[in-house]
């Protein structure tokens, strides 16, 4: 693909890569490479935020990548030195981790029992999560950034410029935490807990803090080598600067803390890094998505019904609109990832702006013929499907070159099918009998499938669909395929209705319909 062409390429993730290319000048950067960074809190397990924030750096670095020659990172950064707040609902041991409250993550024993910390349990958790998707990253820790010394540097410049910080942060804080906030938190030599304490005194030269623990002593402490931790605010744009972040993404919600700690990375004579704003999701209410409620679709759930693939093209179309994140976006991404895939193969230009070309880092596999996902859908629902197979006894009457063997990718989709309609199609199933003019019509249709060859294809199925409609007065059309839908398959929308008869059986599709006339009352 020609570099012309990705300077021209109109998909946001070349956009946001022309920015960084802007920064830079071209030029690689003094410490080698252009860094991007993503920022997680392992306080809980990861879940389809971080995958999207991840997914969508990797789409933009991959971009940078096309334009550029210069050499990128991506950092995957755990904030495992903040201190445990509460203990999550979801993990074993409660009472043992109540002990430790107030203690930085790492500190903080596994209630799992299989790693070092709990901190050090979720960083694992983050690091098979990041590679069960492939992704190329380098996973930094803050406590061995704090520890090691790496940050210490920065610290004291941070200390230097103590009062230019508080001027930038204390507008923004209410009466109260105005009078006992400092942007550095001790950690007590005694109990190890994060200290939320104002600082008495401080020595830029010596590079100390005093302050008071919590029996009332003052305490002189170094704010290097892992002793003193930042407030969040602060220790983002500090790690800006210390790290010399080039791009970094943020949802909707961090918009001012953004704002804020790009002054304070300036105060630092740092640059905060080039970013992107994404909106946050929805859920089926249209209410946003909260970690702590549990409303709205973990990473777990969508695949369970879809591939990953069908997740990161949901990801990538409009970050910047806010979408609902819910059951029933899964059959759409799915087949609208599959027409991208399709696509990918015949364009050459115009594979830059093909969301699979972003989705598979530049390199979309061979797209696979196959039935569309939303017909897979409707067959397990009119078959009642418990197992693919039952699916692939259909599949290979109306195809019969087509096997799991050589359509892996179908066969795959007939798993999530049977999944799908089991948990949600099938319980919200309706029937509804026909009206006198429907019955008329649907009783028109059986005889127009019982006088076609039995491998009539689905065009010529739609095409006599069409005619009974039109011949029985149907004036919108649609009014004719809702019948359809709602009486014979007990849904309010459905697949295209002769590829879907073709596929399921002309003989069955006929039964179908005079079944659901036999229930009618007279």
């Amino acid at each position: 693909m020609s570099r012309e062409a990705a300077a021209h390429a109109r998909a946001w993730p070349f956009e946001e890569a022309r920015k960084l290319l802007a920064r830079l000048n071209g030029r690689v950067p003094d410490k080698g490479y252009a860094l991007f960074e993503t920022g997680y809190g392992p306080s809980g397990l990861p879940h389809i935020g971080t995958f999207g924030e991840v997914a969508r750096t990797a789409m933009v670095r991959r971009a940078f990548a096309e334009l550029s020659d210069l050499p990128t990172r991506l950092f995957a950064f755990s904030d495992d030195m903040d201190g445990l707040r509460r203990v999550p609902d979801n993990v074993p041991n409660s009472e043992m981790l109540e002990a430790h409250l107030g203690k930085p993550l790492t500190s903080v024993p596994d209630p799992f029992g299989t790693h070092q910390s709990f901190g050090a349990h979720n960083n694992a958790r983050l690091r098979a999560f990041l590679d069960r998707f492939g992704f190329d990253y380098e996973f930094v820790s803050a406590t061995e950034c704090y520890r090691s010394g790496q940050f210490d540097e920065t610290l004291l410049g941070v200390l230097r410029a103590y009062d230019a910080v508080m001027e930038i942060v204390l507008p923004t804080l209410g009466p109260e935490r105005r009078q006992t906030y400092s942007p550095f938190l001790p950690i007590c030599p005694k109990t190890g807990v994060v200290l939320q304490t104002s600082i008495l005194h401080r020595d830029p030269e010596a590079g100390t803090v005093v302050y008071e623990d919590e029996t009332g002593r003052r305490v002189e402490q170094p704010v290097t080598g892992g002793a003193c931790k930042l407030q969040w605010k602060a220790d983002w744009a500090m790690r800006w600067r210390a790290l010399d972040v080039d791009y970094e993404m943020a949802g909707k919600d961090l918009i001012d803390s953004v704002r804020l700690s790009g002054r304070i990375c300036r105060a630092l004579g740092g640059r905060p890094p080039e970013g992107f704003i994404y909106e946050l999701f929805l859920d089926e209410r249209g209410e946003k998505i909260s970690k702590s409620r549990g409303n709205g679709l973990s990473i777990e759930e969508w695949l369970t019904y879809a591939p990953e693939e069908s997740l990161a093209l949901f990801m990538f179309q409009k970050p910047k609109a806010a979408k609902r994140l819910y059951f029933d976006a899964i059959p759409r991404a799915v087949d609208d990832y599959r027409v991208f895939l399709a696509r990918a193969a015949d364009e050459d230009e115009g594979r830059l702006e093909n969301p699979a070309w972003h989705i598979h880092n530049g390199n979309p596999p061979e797209p696979e013929e196959g039935i569309p996902f939303s017909l897979l859908l409707n067959l397990a629902a009119a078959s009642d499907a418990q197992d693919k197979s039952v699916l692939w006894g259909f599949i290979s009457r109306y195809d019969p070159a087509a096997s799991p063997e050589t359509r892996p990718q179908l066969d795959r989709l007939a798993d999530f099918a049977v999944a799908y309609c089991r948990d949600f199609v099938a319980p919200q199933k309706v029937w509804r009998n026909p009206d006198a003019k429907e019955a008329a019509a649907l009783a028109a249709l059986a005889d127009r499938l019982a006088a076609l060859p039995p491998d009539a294809d689905g065009e010529t199925v739609q095409a006599e669909v069409y005619a009974v409609g039109k011949a029985h007065g149907f004036d919108p059309l649609r009014a004719w395929f809702s019948a359809l839908y709602e009486v014979l398959l007990g849904r309010q929308q459905g697949p295209r209705f002769g590829s879907f008869a073709a596929l399921y059986g002309l003989a069955e599709t006929e039964a179908m319909i005079r079944s659901a006339l036999a229930r009618a009352p007279a």
